[in-house]
């Protein structure tokens, strides 16, 4: 009888492989069925919206016995912990709000990984795939009852040559007047 051991750094490994294989590939077709970076971010968005829901039913069965979040600053908490973690392995490198808007939010990531594996020619120098994480945010945060616009951006470190990622989330008008009734 043979025994197979394989460490968890291998496992991790190979699904990282086949992750970013995978996700290159996911770019790849959608540039071809797209005229410009734009369509190609909202195409990648509309992908990430799609884990994003089911990332969320996933998490509150397994994590939260089917309950949701009802506040604000649960639900960013909730993905800027547990369904980063699930995602990435980590916990997001920040979670800020916005000091000129009371409805923006910014999670930020120096390392994203959908970004890390995928070489952006220079004709495309502003494509950022950072708009899937944003889907999936969105895709989360949608289905969890906190309607908002999520977009990847990024942002310049100074003495770095790579910027770091920020997912922007401006919530709806109606999710702050609810959390305001909450209190």
């Amino acid at each position: 009888m043979q025994t197979f051991s394989t460490s968890s750094s291998a496992v991790a490994d190979r699904s990282l492989s086949a992750f970013a294989f995978l996700f290159s590939e996911v770019v790849q077709y959608n540039q071809t069925q797209v005229d410009n970076i734009a369509d190609l971010e909202r195409r990648l968005e509309d992908a990430g919206y799609a884990v994003g829901a089911r990332v969320l039913e996933l998490l509150c069965h397994r994590e939260k016995g089917n309950r949701r979040e009802t506040q604000l600053l649960g639900i960013l908490s909730f993905i800027h912990s547990t369904v980063w973690k699930v995602l990435f392995g980590k916990v997001a490198d920040s979670l800020e709000k916005g000091t000129e808007h009371e409805d923006e939010y910014m999670i930020s990531e120096k390392e994203l990984l959908v970004n890390r594996f995928i070489s952006v020619p220079k004709d495309m120098g502003a494509f950022n795939c950072g708009a899937f994480v944003a889907g999936i945010v969105r895709g989360v945060l949608d289905n969890a009852g906190f309607p908002a616009v999520v977009t990847a951006h990024f942002v310049p470190i100074e003495g770095q040559q790579r910027p770091r990622t920020t997912i922007l989330i401006k919530f709806a008008e109606e999710v702050l007047r609810r959390e305001s009734r909450l209190g």
